[in-house]
């Protein structure tokens, strides 16, 4: 199993739009960096764990853990002309941009902040702490993770 952390703004999709979604089940759309891409095409994996992040919001942090429930597969979104994610350049025969479907978790008793994040020493190498780390979907090592988890919780 491997841990991510994923952003999004909570004026597109929350933590409760997440839990208030059929089957507390979402498609992760709409993602259009290559890097992050990759991650989402050949990297993360069914029965994965993400730490939800809520970013442009105040306080910018970690509200809670969604599961991967649905491997990497083709964003349709990139395909309809009539969808603000679509790419032109987006073929059916060779997708370009993919998604992962994510299950609610838990939502945590608080935010855990970016700066609470930055201050912490054993999470100073986290992606998200390191300055210019604007990526949405971000690699996050399982001690990191149970560290993010106690703090949520203590």
């Amino acid at each position: 199993m491997n841990y991510w952390l994923f952003k999004s703004e909570p004026n597109v999709f929350s933590l409760d739009d997440l839990k208030n979604s059929p089957k507390k089940t979402s498609f992760w759309e709409g993602v259009r960096n290559y890097q992050a891409r990759n991650f989402l095409r050949d990297d993360i994996k069914k029965g994965d764990l993400v730490l939800f992040y809520h970013s442009r919001v105040e306080p910018v942090g970690i509200v809670g853990i969604a599961k991967v429930t649905k491997d990497g597969y083709p964003d349709a979104f990139a395909f309809d002309p009539s969808h603000k994610y679509f790419d032109p350049k987006s073929k059916k025969e060779s997708p370009t941009w993919y998604g992962v479907d994510v299950t609610y978790q838990e939502e945590f008793p608080r935010c855990i902040t970016l700066k609470e994040i930055k201050e912490t020493k054993s999470l100073s190498n986290m992606m998200v702490a390191q300055k210019g780390a604007r990526l949405s979907i971000q690699p996050v090592t399982e001690k990191e993770f149970e560290i993010i988890k106690k703090m949520a919780y203590s």
